[in-house]
């Protein structure tokens, strides 16, 4: 469920989110979808902020986590 990249305030995704949720949603599906996009936000800010590590470095990473 996207949410418009035009909308600027926290209040007003807060809203565009709640509409786009279907009418027998719970609180606990608003709180997560809220959470969600706050994660993505954080985490799309981190890459822009201090870069990311190459899809090669990750899988050695993963290789010598997996086979400690």
């Amino acid at each position: 469920m996207p949410l418009k990249s035009k909308i600027q305030s926290v209040k007003e995704r807060a809203r565009a989110l709640i509409d786009e949720l279907p009418d027998d949603c719970t609180i606990d599906d608003i709180h997560y979808q809220l959470y969600l996009i706050e994660k993505i936000n954080r985490g799309e800010e981190s890459l822009r902020r201090e870069g990311g590590i190459a899809h090669d470095e990750i899988r050695k990473r993963a290789i010598a986590w997996l086979t400690k």
